[in-house]
């Protein structure tokens, strides 16, 4: 009888679960070349190429979070989610932004992404600022939760991870820390933006706060009444861990989204490129979950979490004006992830040896 490894390394058990990706994928190509052409068909393709290499970091996270679900709502994730991070994370939140921003109705946010693709881009560029602002805040907060935690007993970099671990002995203290930050950020910024700029910088840090608070007392409280009753979540208790992805892809892409520009001004090859990217990204998080690979790797999660943090300290660095390349930003989650695995392996060698 095969193993759970063998079984998803076999050309069968990696159908089931990338078969649903590749489908989307080439349906979306395929539309995307008859529509628009040969060269909207290779930008598709590069973006696709982008969000999947850039993104793997979020799939670790993620999987740490769906591998306390169910079957059911690793489905949903597979399928719903994959309905919200498309066509809401990668094109609707983004015109959401603009109309708020921007002062115009929906309708003309839809409009000028459609119509006026160049102006929609510089309306979108010029509301990064609260982009950055929250999402900076929010995977700082992830990676945060994560190292500053008083009962974490592994660690990897642990001259620096033991005295995190130390400081969760204190309440609340990742929580206070980043309102600090948050108004320093506040305070610190009085010549690059105008009043209603920084407001809108204070009100995206805060947002992202009570959102990071929410979810952990939700998850917390359904939690804790059916620990020790089911082996997976369950009703509000999953719910939350589902809303709380969405929040994570929201957190990871909306930065994407506006790097794509840097590639085409057309936001429906956008949403169709890291669209179709997102798709393979989630069908890694349930590869993941499946074949056990946290548990092989025991410092795989360590690594994906020092890339949020340094995704989201890149993200508030950026309301300075310190601008990296996309390359550079794109390339430090794969640097931690590498880093983690290879240590892995020697931790792992070392012990059999």
């Amino acid at each position: 009888m095969k193993s759970l490894g063998q079984h998803l390394t076999h050309p069968t058990g990696l159908l089931r679960i990338y078969g649903f990706s590749l489908l989307i994928t080439l349906v979306i190509w395929a539309l995307v070349g008859a529509y628009n052409g040969v060269g909207a068909f290779v930008t598709v393709i590069i973006l696709t190429l982008l969000e999947v290499t850039f993104s793997f970091d979020n799939a670790v996270i993620n999987s740490r979070i769906l591998v306390t679900l169910s079957r059911f709502w690793q489905t949903l994730f597979l399928t719903v989610g994959i309905v919200l991070a498309v066509f809401g994370v990668r094109f609707l939140v983004p015109i959401f932004i603009v109309t708020i921003t921007a002062g115009l109705g929906f309708g003309e946010v839809i409009h000028l992404a459609l119509n006026e693709p160049h102006e929609y881009a510089e309306s979108l560029h010029k509301a990064a600022h609260i982009i950055d602002a929250f999402g900076g805040t929010f995977l700082l907060l992830v990676g945060a939760s994560f190292f500053v935690d008083a009962g974490k007993k592994l660690h990897w970099l642990k001259k620096v991870e033991r005295p995190m671990a130390v400081a969760g002995k204190l309440p609340n203290f990742t929580i206070l820390t980043m309102m600090a930050m948050t108004a320093v950020i506040y305070l610190v910024n009085l010549q690059r933006y105008n009043v209603q700029e920084r407001n809108a910088i204070l009100l995206a840090g805060i947002v992202a706060i009570t959102l990071h608070v929410l979810m952990e007392f939700f998850d917390k409280v359904s939690n804790g009444q059916k620990k020790s009753t089911v082996k997976h979540k369950v009703g509000m208790a999953a719910f939350t861990s589902f809303m709380y992805l969405q929040l994570l892809d929201a957190s990871f892409s909306l930065d994407g989204v506006i790097g794509a520009f840097a590639i085409t001004s057309s936001v429906v090859l956008i949403a169709a490129g890291l669209g179709a990217g997102a798709v393979w990204v989630r069908s890694m998080t349930v590869h993941m979950v499946r074949a056990g690979t946290l548990a092989k790797y025991k410092f795989l999660e360590h690594g994906a979490h020092w890339a949020i943090v340094c995704l989201g300290a890149i993200m508030l660095i950026r309301l300075y004006g310190v601008e990296l390349p996309e390359w550079a930003t794109g390339s430090v989650g794969l640097f931690f992830i590498a880093l983690s695995i290879a240590s892995s392996l020697r931790v792992a060698k070392t012990s059999t040896s």
